[in-house]
């Protein structure tokens, strides 16, 4: 075990209350201890450690009166905690071994099967919840999956809506009015609700998100191709057919005369008869 740099410890070589010291370490002070001749933290050098069970023993010499004593520095013990570990719809339940002297807090992040999550909920003794507590005092914690988030959605096609969800990335955003890909098709994005209101262009991130609307996109209907002359020059016109830098212009006064009908062949010979 490395020696407990810069940690404080008391005389009798049990750790002090946790307390983080953020200052740079210094070499020539050796290390921080409650010096029993001193009866403050002093500096002390260490002379000899040795390993005792889990732990260690450590003789050192106080920097300010030389006193020599023992500082015993020994393992806090684990305490086992159950954790309700929720994905979606699906809550299991895990004990974890937590050292009894560590401090867990809402929003406390940590690692378990490959996984990330995020401590929303912990429960004193009398189950009452708690922001912060130590391990010793914790009767049970909920947790939820922090790296992959469940986003709800509901699908809008013709007069049919159905709820569904997809499991994103922390990172992902989502953002109105775009096109989203879904289940093999494409929808847009009609409209992001995120408890407090509703967005239709706006992008929220998908930890915000209570549910997503998307909307069927309609294939473009192709124009009817022209099928007649006319129709054809018509459609040159209109810019329909693209652009066309020549069109065709017909001249009416050297129209051929269209060709009779056989009705009205067969008319005009009953009249001669």
């Amino acid at each position: 075990m490395n020696p407990p740099f810069p940690g404080k410890y008391k005389a009798n070589g049990s750790p002090a209350e946790v307390m983080e010291d953020t200052s740079e370490p210094d070499d020539e002070a050796g290390i921080g201890a409650d010096c029993p001749a001193c009866d403050d933290v002093t500096g002390h050098d260490i002379l000899k450690e040795q390993a005792k069970g889990s732990g260690t023993d450590y003789l050192v010499r106080c920097l300010t009166c030389s006193k020599v004593h023992t500082i015993q520095v020994r393992p806090p013990r684990a305490v086992e905690i159950p954790f309700m570990l929720s994905e979606g719809p699906t809550t299991e339940l895990v004990n974890i071994d937590i050292d009894a002297d560590e401090r867990l807090s809402i929003g406390d992040f940590f690692e378990q099967a490959e996984a990330m999550w995020e401590i929303n909920r912990i429960e004193d003794k009398e189950n009452q919840s708690k922001k912060s507590l130590l391990a010793s005092n914790i009767s049970r914690i909920n947790a939820t999956r922090a790296d992959v988030l469940r986003v709800r959605l509901t699908l809008t096609k013709g007069g049919v809506s159905i709820s569904s969800h997809v499991n994103v990335p922390r990172d992902t955003t989502f953002q109105g009015g775009t096109l989203y890909d879904f289940s093999g098709e494409t929808w847009r994005i009609r409209a992001i609700h995120t408890g407090e209101g509703r967005t239709m262009k706006g992008t929220v991130a998908a930890q915000n998100i209570k549910r997503v609307y998307l909307h069927e996109v309609k294939r473009e209907e192709k124009p009817r191709q022209p099928r007649t002359e006319k129709e054809r020059r018509q459609a040159w016109k209109e810019g329909r057919l693209g652009y066309n830098p020549n069109p065709i212009k017909t001249d009416v006064k050297n129209m051929p005369e269209p060709k009779p009908s056989r009705r009205n062949t067969q008319r005009k010979k009953k009249k001669r008869t």
